[in-house]
């Protein structure tokens, strides 16, 4: 699957992959039990029927024509209403296309009860608690945690990176997702989810919108509407009695027409199509978010909390030097520790035989023949070789003393021991190297910060956001590591509780907190966040408790998921704007257009100079309909955001979208009533 990009962003939106597919089901849309769901264009429906109802029964002395323009326009109204919204929804279903094809039936190895042996079933058939045997070269049949086994893993299928990452049992980072592929050794994984509930199940439902609920700005929004909605229906169905006042009597298809005019069905149109273009949007950054509610949230975040491991550091330490003892010289040292790490598969294994080859020109490639590997165990923390007669150690700086009591009273011991007080108050952790007992030195592992990332940083932080790291590292070691990457403050030996107390305590100071984290400690702080992202990376009680997942496993993208937050908002309330202030444009069509017979003085009100009052009704309405699908890919794109403070955004947004949304009418108005001249349709 092509990664969701910020390229895709600026494609068209109107090809006919989309456009065919939605007009179908804009029209599907019209069915009561949909539309009443959005009651401004309910309401434009309900008009629509009656006119249409009165077009065939009706006499109220307006020509036939007319009458039939009118009902056009007003059908057409609701039509891209809903239009809008099974655009939005389109794109999502083009999307969840893409996503299903990494759902394509698979053979899953379920092992059996003694664990030796296994039975091939369709992946479907697999169930919670179930373990699979996954070997180099299988799609993983089911979301899941390692319980076995430690193998590299291509994501692309779900994060779009073509880069393999470790997967392993027993840490942070042994969470698999179904439809991504195991390129070497193989895993035994636990299925953690049942059919229909794994990750990509949850993808498809959100960019299809099956899942997608109206979010508490929505909601507010919608009411305001209706509220709007009920004030002008009041308004209208006052006229007639001043009508009669005056002698006169206004037709039902013009009062209709100036309460079809006035209310919000702009805004209301597309108000549905703006959120769920939102979430689109965030999917497409490769953030998949649960709900609505944690993109708006974003948009008003005033703290991040980011976990140190795997969120700020790369989270596999890498060896940066080597520190020698008691006489040894650095490539005495460097050729022993290539030696213990030839067979050592894991990314602190790796980068030890990197910095040997590279800083000392070593070319071993492989361990000598007949060379007996000493494996890595929980119990001894100590892992080597056997070649040649001697005995080469690397482990932990206490696992090898008591491997070597002998050693533990030398001076080269008392200066290890210096050396590696010194690495952990630099911030790294030290991993000490012995050959037949006696102490080489020191290798200096270091948790690698994220490149970038102090950029990143001071982005959120013109943003207005604070940023704290939380780690379980102790001070020193937590100050090293939040100076080099530019947060704002830290807090080190940090529990789970701690974590969990100041989320609180921030969000009692009004605050809205985000967090990222991306292991199961995290889990309670990212279910208590307003905005827990979870990165993919990380376990599956982490993943459940974030209500968003960043499948790039990026901290920063939050940069990202807040811009889109404001923008969603900021779309939202633009487009209100517009609405709103389309409505002075259309008093000075209809109202005199309504009255001039009854008050001929409300005939300088026409300051469009519309051509005759039949003109000045039609123009309007044509108006409200067309203005509909031209803003669509407004609502789809969303305005764009720029971080400037509240006061210089709403601003620059009355101007544009205020001022805008005065000045279009009077224009567009007038050009559509030379139209409808030139024509003869009024």
């Amino acid at each position: 699957m092509a990664r969701p990009g910020r390229p895709s962003e600026t494609k068209s939106l109107f090809t006919a992959e989309l456009i065919v597919p939605a007009i179908g089901d804009a029209f599907r849309k019209l069915n009561p039990r949909q539309l009443i769901r959005n009651p401004v264009m309910f309401t434009t429906a309900v008009v629509a029927v009656l006119l249409t109802v009165l077009l065939i029964v009706g006499r109220d002395g307006l020509e036939p024509g007319f009458k039939i323009q009118l009902v056009l326009w007003l059908w057409l109204t609701v039509l891209f209403g809903t239009f809008a919204e099974a655009l939005a929804e389109g794109r999502g279903k083009a999307q969840a296309a893409s996503l299903r094809a990494a759902k394509a039936e698979l053979t899953a190895r379920r092992l059996k009860g003694d664990g030796a042996r296994f039975e091939e079933v369709p992946a479907s058939t697999l169930r919670k608690g179930d373990v699979v045997l996954v070997q180099a070269g299988d799609l993983i049949p089911a979301d899941g945690e390692v319980v076995s086994g430690v193998a590299s893993v291509n994501e692309a299928a779900i994060t779009g990176e073509s880069a393999p990452v470790i997967r392993e049992a027993g840490g942070d980072r042994s969470a698999v997702t179904a439809g991504t592929r195991v390129i070497s050794d193989e895993i035994r994984v636990r299925v953690t989810v049942d059919p229909g509930e794994g990750f990509l199940d949850r993808m498809i439902a959100l960019v299809e919108g099956a899942e997608r609920q109206k979010t508490p700005n929505e909601i507010a929004l919608t009411i305001l509407l209706v509220g709007l909605t009920i004030i002008f229906l009041i308004a209208v169905g006052t006229i007639p009695g001043f009508a009669r006042y005056a002698g006169g009597a206004i037709p039902v298809a013009i009062l209709a027409a100036l309460l079809i005019t006035l209310i919000p069905t702009t805004i209301a149109a597309l108000l549905s199509a703006i959120g769920i273009a939102g979430m689109d949007r965030l999917v497409r950054f490769n953030v998949l978010a649960k709900s609505g509610r944690a993109v708006e949230a974003a948009g008003d975040v005033d703290v991040l909390l980011l976990d140190k491991t795997g969120t700020i550091t790369i989270g596999d330490r890498q060896a940066s030097e080597f520190r020698p003892v008691g006489g040894v010289t650095p490539g005495e040292l460097a050729e022993a520790a290539l030696l213990a790490s030839l067979a050592d598969e894991t990314p602190e294994g790796r980068s030890i035989v990197v910095l040997a080859r590279e800083g000392f020109a070593l070319d071993t490639a492989a361990l000598p023949q007949g060379a007996e590997v000493i494996p890595f165990t929980a119990q001894t923390r100590i892992s080597g070789v056997r070649t040649g007669g001697r005995v080469i150690q690397k482990g932990a700086v206490q696992a090898i003393l008591r491997a070597n009591p002998d050693a533990e009273a030398t001076a080269a011991a008392t200066e290890l021991r210096r050396v590696t007080d010194e690495i952990a108050r630099a911030g790294g952790t030290p991993l000490a190297v012995a050959v037949d007992g006696r102490l080489l030195g020191a290798i200096f592992l270091k948790d690698i910060v994220k490149a970038g990332i102090r950029e990143r940083f001071g982005a959120l932080r013109a943003m207005g956001i604070r940023t704290v790291m939380i780690t379980g590292d102790n001070p020193l070691t937590a100050a090293s590591i939040a100076a080099e990457a530019g947060v704002d403050d830290f807090l080190a030996e940090a529990t789970p509780e701690d974590k969990l107390a100041l989320i609180r305590k921030e969000q009692q100071g009004g605050r809205l907190v985000a967090m990222c984290g991306d292991g199961t400690n995290d889990a309670p702080a990212l279910a208590q966040a307003d905005v827990g992202v979870a990165m993919n990376t990380g376990t599956q009680a982490a993943r459940e408790a974030g209500n968003m997942v960043d499948l790039d496993s990026d901290p920063t993208k939050l940069i990202e998921v807040v811009g889109l937050g404001k923008q969603l908002l900021m779309t939202r309330g633009a487009l209100t704007t517009f609405s709103v202030a389309n409505d002075v444009a259309k008093y000075f069509a209809i109202i005199p257009a309504m009255f001039v017979t009854l008050y001929p003085g409300l005939g300088v009100l026409n300051v469009m100079g519309l051509a005759t009052p039949q003109s000045a009704i039609l123009s309007a309405i044509v108006f409200n309909a067309l203005i509909i699908p031209c803003l669509v890919p407004l609502a789809l794109r969303g305005v764009a955001y720029k971080p400037l403070g509240a006061g210089p955004l709403l601003a620059r947004n009355l101007a544009v979208y205020g001022l805008g949304g005065l000045v279009a009418p009077f224009v567009g108005i007038k050009l559509i009533d030379l139209a409808v001249g030139a024509l003869g349709l009024a």
